[in-house]
């Protein structure tokens, strides 16, 4: 699995959930349980992991709907 986008904001983790489905691209919302820890204060990023094979096709979907800037570039760490 690789890490496609990297976000705190429950909402906009939902819509690109919702986008990569749209086109047929399973994901994962990691680390979304840390809430039990943090006190739900939305302090740690969740990470949407996707395949491997669907990485290059989840970025390019989610580039086009707008989220680029919490998009992991091919170069970042990825978990």
């Amino acid at each position: 699995m690789r890490e496609v986008l990297r976000s705190n904001d429950a909402v906009l983790l939902s819509y690109a959930v919702s986008v990569l489905q749209a086109q047929g691209i399973g994901s994962l919302v990691a680390d979304q349980h840390i809430s039990v820890i943090e006190g739900s204060i939305g302090a740690f990023p969740r990470r949407l992991m996707v395949t491997a094979q669907d990485w290059p096709a989840a970025r390019q979907a989610l580039e086009e709907v707008g989220l680029k800037p919490w998009l992991i570039g091919d170069g970042d760490v990825h978990a």
